[in-house]
């Protein structure tokens, strides 16, 4: 089991190594200045070259590279030189402990992802950490609503199999997968927050948090969370029905199911004691890949709702031009993703050994 759990690191390591590099150069070759973007348009050469020296842009790209990656990687070399880039500024890098070598010191530190260009210096670690539990709020809601609605119209369809409910339910998991998330979250802001928002309460736009009108500081609007979570949730679900009604049926084709049936137990008793839990392992195995591809797909979902998660920033920092904060949260997107696999790798290694081999 360490031999395979040690490779599956090995490979994640290098799939975000890969990650790192392919998003560096994508954004670094762009014929816009980084300099000039972040001074607008009243900046004079002093001022460009001083934000140049500041940010290592006055260096070749591939030591720029070398440099994004030393701050990235929790342990990296640092200049004793305070007018160096990579000197050990305690504002710029979090460390844990340094030790001197060859004329600089070694340091074990947070990944550094460097400052925003449009808000004022502010760390994009700050930026992250104000907006990523926003979308794990988002994505886990959606995932319960995907998982415990799923799993109901997969069995509901097993029950009414080739029948006209049967079918129905078919038919609108196709249509759940096939419609893009941003035409869905477009109509039901429309439809259950404006056409019919007396009755359900519901707005078309609003955060987790909202500010108080009086000036009593800000206060968690749950509401806020149900349609995002259901727009967001409407693919997985409909993957989910359709993963449960096929594996539900694959079960109780099997022996054990015939057995139960020559006993005369109902068909309800049978799948909900004997067949139910034998069928959810394809229903898992979705899930957790779902919930990573989540977080990138709650880009377009947390716009139109005006959701204050990382989705959101990372729109807004497109239209700006803030290349940290896109780099940052597509990297932190990328960690996240590979790091949920490669658990689920390990995990579906230790219970069934024939994966490992």
């Amino acid at each position: 089991m360490i031999p395979y759990t040690l490779k599956k690191i090995g490979y994640a390591t290098l799939t975000l190594f890969g990650v790192v590099s392919v998003i560096f150069m994508l954004f670094n070759m762009l014929p816009d200045d980084p300099a000039k973007m972040m001074l607008g348009q009243n900046q004079s050469k002093e001022q460009i070259d001083a934000v140049k020296k500041k940010y290592g842009l006055d260096q070749p790209i591939f030591t720029q590279y070398l440099l994004y990656i030393n701050d990235l990687s929790p342990i990296s070399y640092h200049s004793t030189d305070p007018k160096d880039y990579t000197y050990l500024a305690p504002r710029k890098y979090t460390v844990a402990t340094s030790l001197p070598i060859a004329g600089g010191r070694l340091a074990l530190k947070l990944p550094y992802l460097r400052e925003s260009f449009q808000k004022s210096g502010k760390k994009v670690s700050t930026v992250i950490s104000q907006t990523l539990p926003n979308t794990f709020v988002l994505a886990i809601s959606s995932i319960v609503i995907a998982m415990l609605l799923g799993v109901f119209l997969g069995i509901v369809s097993v029950l009414y199999k080739d029948r006209w409910l049967d079918k129905t339910i078919q038919l609108v998991s196709t249509l759940g997968m096939s419609v893009p998330s941003f035409f869905s979250a477009i109509l039901f802001a429309w439809i259950f927050g404006f056409v019919l928002h007396r009755y359900t309460g519901l707005q078309m736009t609003g955060s987790l948090y909202e500010v108080d009108d009086f000036g009593n500081g800000s206060y968690i609007q749950w509401k806020n969370l149900v349609l995002p979570a259901i727009v967001l949730g409407i693919r997985p679900l409909a993957v989910v029905s359709q993963l449960m009604r096929n594996s539900l049926l694959e079960v109780l084709n099997q022996d054990y199911i015939i057995t139960a049936k020559a006993k005369g137990l109902s068909r309800v008793a049978i799948i909900g004691r004997h067949a139910l839990k034998n069928s959810l392992n394809p229903v898992v195995t979705a899930i957790s890949g779902w919930f990573a591809s989540m977080l990138a797909g709650a880009v377009f979902v947390e716009f139109i709702f005006g959701w204050n998660g990382i989705g959101k920033e990372i729109v807004d920092a497109l239209n700006k031009s803030d290349l940290p904060v896109i780099m940052g949260t597509v990297i932190v997107i990328a960690s996240l993703f590979i790091v949920i696999n490669i658990f689920v790798d390990i995990v579906y290694g230790w219970l069934d050994p024939k994966i490992r081999t």
